[in-house]
């Protein structure tokens, strides 16, 4: 049985779907949760920007899984949401683009959705240091953008 793609064919707006983001407190659970459902889970990085561990989850036939924890105390962001959320959530959406300005306008321009930037790109550890940007959609919740186009166009296809 073959794998289903989830990057397929960019949608109007150039988006291509990539994974979800979810945090946790201590990784031990999820990583046991995400390994008992055959993702592969690559190795742990520290992300100074943002002050958290981060580790890919894949898997050959469900969405890919990035794994976000504090990188100690629970200071910063992430520390701040999962506060309010003990056992963790799925709290963001990524998506990757060959043009993010192309992508923000056409958002802008289809008037489907408010899109208001909350973290402008700044390079990603995880990501080969492609930059990522975070952006607040009405109606949808918080969104991360991969920016391929700002490095050499590379590709994060599987």
């Amino acid at each position: 049985m073959g794998g289903i793609s989830l990057r397929g064919l960019p949608d109007s707006c150039g988006l291509r779907f990539h994974h979800f983001g979810l945090a946790v407190r201590q990784p031990d659970q999820a990583v046991r949760f995400l390994t008992a459902l055959n993702y592969q889970l690559g190795e742990a990085v520290f992300d100074p920007l943002q002050n958290v561990m981060l580790a890919m989850g894949t898997h050959i036939n469900m969405p890919d899984v990035e794994l976000i924890y504090p990188a100690d105390s629970g200071s910063g962001p992430i520390g701040r949401l999962l506060a309010s959320h003990k056992d963790g959530l799925i709290y963001h959406l990524c998506y990757e683009t060959d043009d993010l300005e192309e992508s923000l306008s056409a958002f802008k321009n289809g008037g489907s959705a408010r899109v208001a930037c909350v973290v402008p790109p700044k390079p990603a550890v995880l990501f080969g240091g492609k930059p990522v940007s975070f952006y607040m959609v009405s109606g949808v919740g918080l969104i991360e953008i991969i920016d391929n186009a700002a490095i050499g166009n590379q590709s994060s296809e599987t």
